[in-house]
């Protein structure tokens, strides 16, 4: 045990291992939907479901355990959502490419991606983004966490006119999501060791004993190395325009995707220096690359960081030992799928909803009256959810940014970082 907590310096950072562990369980409990989703998702381009959902598996097990065993953060990373819905329906169905070849798009993004955190271009590309961007980031992932809480809630819904509007609260599902919001904060205000966790496993006892949400029908299912999928890839198409265009479009939105949940997770844990910035980024970065190259030779779509990592930070992670956790949790989910995947989104929507609250805190930090900081910083917050994306969020929040300090005569505190990458944000959303 002592190892343990040298090697991971939890005593150093305010932690110990029961929290450590407790944390990577209501991070994994939390994300774990992709184990099942993502198969769902990849199956329509034409990938085998069993495959995807070893390959989504080992994937993320792998670059979370090198996030937490190389990098010692408490984040954890799997195929990014998004990300594999522009897979099938963008790549795939859009441009009609087969499945193999939109793989070795992906292997080829992975090993630039390494590329660029070997020599740092990542780190230092972020760390060129303005402190007010950097704090609208973490507070755009609190709304866009709240959200996927709420849709995964059934408390909002789409609507034809007015695009969403509220759920049935007739509804006994939504109703036990709504108190599963008053538990869960209720449990955290009395400082209740395990809260979130706790709120998720009774939420799914009540959801399954009450036929809300069907329970599992068996425990363990034995599983076996992907068939089809490894290994896939095809090469045959690798210098053409197509192909390079995916892969320009992988690396932009993983590139922001994946930047913006470090700097916003990574604000909540407190690993942010005085500057916005957070040591020891390019670790984070090569799990992150790793996991990707690894899961596009295993058969699944871009790996990335997972916002719903907060879930665990809130519960007290602080170290990589979280992250080995939920490493380990998802090599178990191979053999325990049908239990994993039967929890259900009721259940985790509130912890997603009160961590989404805990995140907006970072709002009081920005100063609303510096309107070339504070318009940027707004098209960032208020972009993340509404188109979904963190990315998109960044990309808004950037030009904004740079335009706003160019037209009103302040274009000397543009770092030459951003000017490039405003330009080349520019160019990627107006020829691609």
């Amino acid at each position: 045990m002592d190892a343990l907590v040298r090697y991971f310096k939890i005593s150093e950072r305010g932690s110990d291992i029961g929290t450590e562990i407790r944390a990577g369980l209501t991070t994994f409990l939390t994300i774990s939907y992709i184990l099942f989703v993502n198969p769902q998702l990849l199956s329509i381009s034409g990938m085998p479901a069993n495959d995807v959902a070893i390959a989504t598996a080992l994937a993320a097990a792998i670059a979370t355990l090198i996030m937490g065993l190389y990098a010692n953060f408490p984040f954890a990373l799997a195929p990014g959502m998004g990300l594999n819905a522009y897979f099938t329906f963008g790549v795939v169905q859009g441009m009609g490419v087969h499945w193999s070849v939109a793989l070795t798009a992906v292997f080829i993004e992975g090993l630039i991606f390494m590329a660029l955190a070997m020599t740092g271009f990542r780190t230092k590309l972020i760390n060129a983004i303005p402190k007010a961007i950097k704090i609208a980031t973490m507070t755009g992932i609190g709304l866009f966490l709240a959200i996927i809480g709420f849709q995964n809630a059934k408390l909002t819904v789409d609507h034809p006119a007015t695009l969403v509007t509220l759920g049935d609260l007739h509804d006994p599902a939504v109703l036990l999501s709504l108190v599963g919001i008053i538990l869960t904060s209720g449990l955290i205000v009395r400082q209740v060791k395990g809260a979130i966790l706790i709120g998720i496993v009774v939420l799914t006892a009540i959801a399954w004993g009450f036929g809300l949400s069907p329970a599992p029908e068996q425990f363990m299912a034995w599983p076996s190395l992907p068939t089809e999928t490894l290994a896939a890839l095809d090469f045959s198409q690798i210098f053409t325009g197509a192909l390079v265009t995916v892969v320009i479009a992988f690396l932009f939105v993983d590139i922001f995707d994946t930047a913006g949940t470090l700097l916003g997770v990574g604000r909540l844990g407190g690993f942010l220096n005085d500057k916005g910035e957070l040591p020891g980024s390019d670790r984070a970065f090569m799990a992150d690359a790793s996991g990707t190259t690894a899961g596009s030779l295993l058969g699944t779509s871009t790996v990335t960081t997972y916002i719903e990592s907060a879930t665990g930070i809130e519960e007290g992670g602080r170290t990589g030992l979280t992250a080995v956790v939920v490493a380990i949790m998802f090599l178990l989910a191979m053999f325990f799928t049908p239990l994993f995947t039967a929890v259900p989104a009721l259940a985790t929507a509130p912890a997603l909803i009160v961590v989404g609250a805990m995140m907006m805190g970072a709002a009081k930090e920005l100063d609303w009256t510096k309107m070339e900081d504070a318009v940027p910083a707004f098209l960032t917050v208020i972009a993340m959810p509404f188109t979904y994306s963190i990315a998109h969020g960044i990309t808004l929040g950037v030009i904004s940014w740079v335009a706003i300090h160019l037209i009103t005569g302040k274009a000397r505190d543009i770092h030459p970082l951003m000017w490039i990458l405003a330009v080349a944000l520019v160019a990627f959303h107006a020829f691609l």
